[in-house]
């Protein structure tokens, strides 16, 4: 059986974990990578990955690698594949792009130009072209380009390995079952279990650590419930072959039909409890383990004296945004912990990793591993006297962080920074605004200070720019935390008042992303106007600083005239039009939830809630302009800030601003009445307008004199132009 070269992908902080289970598993020369292994092999040794793993996410099949240095040279090398080795006449297709290309800047215009290449070289083969369905086809191909080098592979997972098949009710922030088996290896348990030591989750909720750490005792191969591979309607498969590996994973599975250990999982909420029941009798493994539900402060082990290991994933975070209440679940699990489980072993899986101080209990070992996008720790203690310490040593660990050189030099920049801001805002009326953009490179955040009313309180909403990935995750996680222990220090905001995000470097095409659902408002004031932000549930807290004199300018153009506000967000543009004094208002998106903000934002003012002077239309912009053009409606002022990129699901359609911003400007200038003035904003940091709108109309560039002086040391943080028809 001939060699190939394979890719297979883990959450980061588990690859060192999957190099050694690949290489059990039949794979040879295997080069571990920071998100993945390398590996050559034979055929086999990729379908045992596929079914055996417990710790990859996708497998990929090297086909073809080249130099592409721009995307029509990257269409002409993928369609010179001998794609009719690999699809047959009936089959379906599904195309991915990632990695960082110098002309090809977004992941779906690179996965377009590749299916396009695919399509044309089969069509030219057979004269049929194959349907294209991104839920499960026939095949799905890989592009990943590293500069204008690019490699070319079959997904031969077909999707993520982590969907075992036995999960249909994941409960609240799931921990994804890979990442749960990866924590379950690396916390020692498949030696545990092979000694017949006891296994307990004190907090299950939908059973995913408990079910892993049963397959692991009842040695199951984890997708063996799987219905769906990439490679099934692969010309290349192997079906021989995939059923003697299936037969011999169900041969093992069988052998194990008594359970050796005790596997446990206990949770307060009895619907949870009911879900985990579901997911472990689609796994086959009811009778492997036991469910009840019981609230954390009555956990115990079931044969006392005897090995453990209680491994759980306590509330945290999106999961549980109230700082006091998770310390207080930290607190609580560890006063279990010292009083019931001497002897055990214990694995929390944290993602605040400050929380692990509140357990009592000193770390042996500590790793950095990823849930999806959420960083977190994996704390593995050995529950005995010498590991045993006061809890809540929180403090301490802050003022030596503080104490630390570049915590220093972070806070004077910071407080100078505060010192020269905090006048000029109270001058000039401004109650939220900037403090911080990654002014030193190495401490990457953008932190705004907001001032609420009612109550009047200060807040610090702080957005970390993910790393780039060669920076080492030691050091990115020290200066976070010495930021952050600085942060309460300097500007007198405790940390229950200080919110955490953390976001790629990129454009504004994730502001609609919902990351929780806690629903909690705050008032904050702009130019003597009342807007409602949000620092729990999503990616952008309501209010677009950047744009705060830009929004000035619309309220002051706006009386008597008719306006438009597009993509309008939370209608904070809207307000400042009916505030100056607009005839009427019309604003326009995909989203309800935004649309319903922004109505409430208009209510928070007195004398703008007429109804009959505003309205608010929830519509997939690109459409409505489209419909709009051929109505007779005509609008004064026009407001256009669309998202950099967009795809979403509701659209019809691909957004990108740097190649429809023509198209758009254009159909906005056909809405405007004669006099009439469009003001196009967009945060796209390499934009260029399209010199050939600037021979139709009447175009000033006003981005410098729209720029506050909070974002001063960022001139591309937004481009702005007031557009008036010739």
């Amino acid at each position: 059986m001939s060699s190939h070269q394979f890719l297979a992908s883990v959450p980061r902080g588990l690859a060192d974990l999957l190099a050694k289970e690949v290489t059990a598993l039949g794979a040879a020369e295997v080069r571990e990578r920071t998100t993945g292994v390398a590996f050559t092999g034979t055929l086999e040794a990729a379908y045992r990955t596929c079914l055996e793993s417990r710790l990859a996410n996708r497998v990929f099949l090297e086909i073809a690698r080249f130099e592409a240095q721009s995307a029509e040279a990257f269409y002409g090398a993928a369609r010179e594949v001998e794609w009719p080795r690999h699809l047959g006449p009936h089959a379906t297709l599904a195309c991915d792009f990632s990695g960082k290309h110098p002309t090809i800047t977004h992941s779906h215009f690179g996965a377009l130009k590749l299916k396009d290449a695919i399509v044309d070289a089969l069509r030219d083969e057979s004269g049929a072209r194959p349907d294209i369905v991104l839920d499960r086809p026939s095949v799905r191909v890989h592009a990943h380009a590293h500069g204008t080098q690019v490699t070319l592979s079959l997904d031969l997972s077909g999707e993520s390995l982590h969907r075992r098949g036995y999960r249909a009710a994941a409960g609240e922030a799931p921990l994804k079952e890979n990442v749960a088996a990866g924590v379950l290896v690396r916390s020692g348990w498949p030696e545990l279990a092979a000694a017949g030591a006891e296994f307990l989750d004190p907090m299950c909720g939908s059973g995913t650590l408990v079910i892993e750490a049963a397959l692991i005792a009842a040695r199951c191969a984890p997708a063996l419930r799987r219905e769906y591979f990439g490679f099934l309607g692969w010309r290349g498969h192997d079906e021989a072959l995939w059923r003697r590996l299936r037969e011999e994973a169900q041969a093992r599975c069988l052998a194990s039909a008594q359970p050796t250990s005790l596997i446990r999982g206990q949770d307060r909420d009895p619907a949870a409890v009911r879900d985990a029941r579901a997911n472990a009798q689609r796994a086959g493994l009811a009778g492997w383990v036991q469910f009840e539900a019981r609230p954390l402060s009555q956990s115990a082990p079931a044969r006392p004296g005897g090995p453990g290991l209680l491994c759980t994933n306590p509330p945290y975070g999106v999961r549980l945004d109230d700082v006091e209440a998770a310390r207080s679940v930290h607190r609580e699990l560890g006063e279990v912990l010292r009083e019931r489980f001497s002897g055990w072993q214990a694995a929390v899986l944290t993602g605040t990793p400050q929380l692990g101080m509140e357990l009592g209990i000193r770390a042996a070992r500590t790793h950095a591993l990823w849930n999806g996008a959420i960083e977190c720790r994996l704390l593995r203690m050995t529950v005995e006297p010498s590991s045993l310490r006061r809890p809540g040593t929180l403090g301490r660990e802050d003022s030596s962080l503080r104490e630390a050189p570049g915590a220093r030099m972070f806070a004077n920049r910071l407080a100078k920074n505060l010192k020269r801001l905090r006048s000029w805002a109270d001058r000039a009326g401004v109650s939220c605004y900037r403090l911080y953009d990654a002014d030193m490179p190495e401490y990457a955040f953008a932190i705004d200070l907001y001032r609420t009313v009612e109550p009047q309180e200060s807040w610090l909403y702080v957005q970390e720019y993910a790393a780039p990935a060669e920076i080492e995750v030691e050091a990115v996680r020290r200066r976070r935390s010495e930021a952050l222990a600085a942060l309460p220090g300097v500007t007198g905001i405790p940390a229950e008042r200080i919110k955490v995000r953390t976001r790629r470097r990129t454009h504004r095409g994730e502001q609609y992303g919902k990351v929780g659902e806690q629903g909690r408002f705050h008032t904050v004031l702009e130019h003597g106007l009342r807007f409602l932000v949000n620092f729990d549930d999503y990616l952008d807290t309501g209010l677009f600083l950047d744009h705060r004199i830009t929004r000035v300018r619309l309220r002051e153009a706006a009386a008597g005239r008719r306006f438009l506000n597009l993509f309008a967000y939370t209608g904070t543009a809207t307000v400042h039009a009916a505030a100056g004094g607009a005839a009427a208002t019309t604003s326009v998106d995909m989203s309800r939830t935004y649309l319903d903000w922004a109505q409430r934002n208009l209510g928070l003012n007195a004398g703008l809630t007429d109804a009959r002077l505003h309205e608010y239309i929830q519509a997939d912009c690109l459409e409505w302009l489209r419909d709009g053009a051929r109505t007779r409606e005509r609008y004064d002022l026009i407001f256009l800030d669309p998202p950099t990129f967009s795809n979403s699901k509701r659209m019809q359609g691909v957004l990108d601003v740097e190649r429809d911003h023509a198209a758009l400007i254009e159909s906005c200038v056909s809405l405007l009445a004669p006099g009439g003035l469009l003001v196009f904003s967009t945060n796209a940091q390499r934009f260029r307008l399209d010199p050939a709108l600037q021979e139709r109309h009447v175009i000033r560039d006003i981005s410098a004199v729209t720029l506050p002086r909070d974002f001063e040391r960022n001139p591309r943080i937004h481009r702005c132009f007031e557009i008036r028809l010739a």
